[in-house]
């Protein structure tokens, strides 16, 4: 495992994202790491597991 910290971009219909809701969102990492497409993932914020998620595309 790795941390490294990023930004979050969501759709532009999205304000904010709820317990049990999906979305599609852009992460941008400001540091490069090695993944793949399929990669799992977890978004913590203040130590604490606030998402988890499922790399679907790497942009580049």
């Amino acid at each position: 495992t790795t941390d490294v910290t990023g930004t979050i971009e969501l759709p532009a219909d999205k304000e904010m994202v709820l317990p049990g809701d999906n979305v599609s969102m852009t992460v941008r990492l400001l540091a490069p790491i090695a993944m793949e497409e399929g990669l799992r993932f977890a978004i913590r914020e203040g130590g604490r597991t606030v998402g988890a998620g499922v790399v679907a595309k790497i942009l580049k």
